[in-house]
């Protein structure tokens, strides 16, 4: 099924499994939608969006980060006011213990989101997202950009938004350790 084909048939109201209904009908298409209920709709990654989030899953995995605290592409379940739910569904997550098995997860155990900035995200990525991230209580959040050094720039929670902390080249990041950011 299109996505205009979905679109018809939109409910005024949309919810998580709502979201969960048309991924499965629109295998074309990745869904998210804001706490505050605005639906974005995107292509599936290209393949150096994919090579990016499998650098950095290596990475991890590497240092010793245990798999099942690891995932790509797996939907977060994001609070916003007076008890609304949005789901997002970000490049790269970590969380400090293992998951129960779900399609929309809780971000209470999550230690970094990581998103790719592709073309056409870069609005979401950089200004809608970090404020729910923030929101939620994510400690970490980076963002990788799609340039020739694929630069990473990282943030960390304070008070109630993010703080850039440091932006350096992918390549970079990969040689050091992922404790030196408290991902172990």
């Amino acid at each position: 099924m299109s996505a205009e084909a979905v679109g018809r048939h939109m409910p005024s109201v949309i919810t998580l499994d709502d979201l969960t209904a048309m991924m499965a009908e629109d295998e074309h298409h990745r869904y998210e939608i804001s706490p505050e209920g605005v639906l974005s709709v995107m292509p599936p990654a290209g393949y150096l969006h994919a090579i990016i989030a499998t650098r950095l899953t290596g990475w991890l995995l590497a240092a010793g980060i245990p798999a099942d605290r690891i995932a790509q592409t797996v939907g977060l379940r994001i609070p916003g006011e007076a008890g609304a739910v949005g789901g997002r569904i970000p490049d790269l997550v970590v969380w400090s213990k293992a998951q129960t098995d779900g399609v929309w997860l809780s971000v209470a155990d999550v230690l970094l989101v990581v998103e790719i900035i592709s073309p056409g995200s870069e609005a979401t990525d950089t200004v809608a997202k970090p404020i729910e991230y923030a929101g939620a209580g994510i400690p970490q959040y980076w963002t990788v950009g799609q340039d020739p050094a694929q630069t990473v720039t990282m943030y960390r929670h304070e008070g109630d938004r993010y703080q850039p902390r440091a932006s350096m080249p992918l390549a970079w990041v990969l040689n050091t350790a992922p404790a030196e950011y408290d991902l172990c």
